[in-house]
C-alpha cells in the first residue's frame, strides 16, 4: 500500500516527528510511505527517503507576504501546488494522511478539489483549530466562540497568520466550509479529547472522529546523560524547564519570567526553543537555549531536569509533556485544551495562576519555601 502523508515540515517539530514516527512503523509493515511537506528545507537524516517537498522557500515568502495583505492563508502557491498534485498523482497513494495544511505552503483549494475527485481514504489529524476558523489556529486566549457559527471581524487578525491589513476572516469560513466538508471516505484524527470535542461543534461535525493521542519516540525520550548543569554552570540548582518549537506571549513566554523572579535562588528556569533575540532578551533569572532539532540532546535536557512546566495558554495535547515524563521528570501544566490529559490531575493549575505553579514546583522538587 502506498501512503503519502502531507503536514508543513518533515521530520522537526511536533508534527514533523509524528509523521516521520508514522511513517517508520508502516514502512515496517512494508508499506511504501512519502512524506510531502512546505517548510523548512532541513529533514533530518533518518526521514530523508520520504520527504517530498512542496515548492521552495520563495513560494513560502510570498504565500506569507501575500496572506499580510490579504489574509488568505492556505489560498496561495498555486504554482507550487499544481506541481504537487500533478506528482501526487503519479505516485498514486491509496492512503492520505492530512496534518497540517497552514504554514504558507499549500493551496488547500486545489488540494481538496483534487482529494473530491478520487476515491481514496483520506485521515486529518487536528493539530489546532484552523480548520474550522475563518483565521486562527487557537481561539482560547480572545474567548471566541463564532466559529461555531460564521465567523467575521476576526478579533485575533493579527494573530498567526497574521493580517495587517485586510479581515476576509468571514470569506475564508465560506470558503472551507465549503472545500472541507463532502469529502468521501475521510475521517478525522484528535490528538485530545478536547479538539475532538470542538470538532463535533464545528461545520466538520458530518465527519466520523477518532481521539488518537500523539505518541513518542520511547527510544530516544529515556533518561538520558546530560553534560546540561556543567555547561551552563548550573551546580546543584533545581532546574525548573520549559520548551517550545515557537515561544510567544501565547506559550507563557511572559509567564516564565514572571515565575522566575517568584522562585528562590535555589532555582533557575531554562528555556529551550528560543530565537537569538528572545534570549537575549532574558532577565538573569531565565536561562536561554535556542532551538535544538536534535532529539537526544533534547532528551538529555529533560533528564538533567527537576521539573518541566507548560504554562501555554493554547494547546492542544502538547508532545513536549510526553517527552519530559518519558525522560522521568515530573509535568506541571495550566489548565488549557488538551494538555492536562497526559498530566497527573493533582499537577493542574489554572491558567495564569502563578501562585499556585510556584508552590507546586516547591512542592514536586521537595523544596521548602523560604
Amino acid at each position: 500500500m502506498k501512503v503519502l502523508f502531507i503536514n508543513c515540515v518533515c521530520g522537526i517539530g511536533s508534527t514533523g516527528r509524528i509523521c516521520g514516527e508514522k511513517a517508520e512503523a508502516l514502512e515496517a509493515e512494508g508499506h511504501t510511505c512519502r512524506i510531502a511537506y512546505g517548510r523548512d528545507a532541513t529533514v533530518p537524516d533518518r526521514y530523508k527517503k520520504y520527504a517530498v517537498r512542496i515548492g521552495g522557500d520563495l513560494d513560502v515568502k510570498l504565500h506569507a507576504a501575500s496572506s499580510r495583505v490579504f489574509d488568505n492563508a492556505g489560498f496561495a502557491s498555486r504554482r507550487a501546488t499544481q506541481k504537487f498534485i500533478a506528482w501526487m498523482q503519479k505516485f498514486d497513494p491509496d492512503v492520505i494522511h492530512l496534518h497540517n495544511l497552514h504554514g504558507y505552503y499549500i493551496n488547500v483549494e486545489m488540494l481538496f478539489k483534487y482529494l473530491k475527485s478520487v476515491d481514496k481514504t483520506v485521515t486529518w489529524t487536528l493539530h489546532d483549530c484552523w480548520a474550522f476558523t475563518g483565521h486562527c489556529a487557537h481561539f482560547t486566549i480572545a474567548k471566541c466562540d463564532k466559529w461555531k457559527t460564521h465567523c467575521e471581524r476576526c478579533a485575533q487578525k493579527g494573530a498567526y497568520p497574521a493580517s495587517i491589513l485586510l479581515d476576509r476572516s468571514k470569506q475564508n469560513f465560506d470558503k472551507k466550509k465549503a472545500l472541507f466538508c463532502g469529502v468521501k471516505n475521510m475521517t478525522l484524527i484528535a490528538p485530545s479529547e478536547w479538539i475532538a470535542n470542538l470538532a463535533k461543534q464545528s461545520f466538520l461535525s458530518e465527519y466520523p472522529v477518532r481521539v488518537e493521542h500523539n505518541t513518542i519516540d520511547l527510544d530516544v525520550f529515556k533518561p538520558t546523560p546530560s553534560d546540561l548543569r556543567e555547561k551552563y554552570a548550573l551546580g546543584e540548582k533545581k532546574i525548573v524547564l520549559g520548551v517550545s518549537g515557537v515561544w510567544s506571549k501565547e506559550k507563557g513566554l511572559d509567564d516564565f519570567v514572571s515565575l522566575s523572579r517568584m522562585l528562590d535562588e535555589r532555582f533557575k528556569v531554562v528555556l529551550v526553543g528560543l530565537t537569538e533575540e528572545q534570549k537575549n532578551a532574558l532577565p538573569d533569572s531565565v536561562l536561554g537555549i535556542v532551538r535544538t532539532e536534535s532529539a537526544k540532546e533534547l532528551a538529555g535536557i529533560y533528564t538533567a531536569a527537576n521539573v518541566f512546566v507548560n504554562l501555554t495558554y493554547e494547546d492542544n495535547y502538547p508532545t513536549v509533556n510526553l517527552e519530559a515524563e518519558a525522560c522521568g521528570t515530573p509535568v506541571i501544566t495550566y489548565r488549557t485544551g488538551g494538555s492536562p490529559e497526559s498530566v497527573p490531575p493533582e499537577n493542574v493549575v489554572e491558567c495564569g495562576d502563578l501562585d499556585a505553579a510556584a508552590a507546586k514546583i516547591y512542592e514536586i522538587t521537595k523544596t521548602a519555601v523560604r
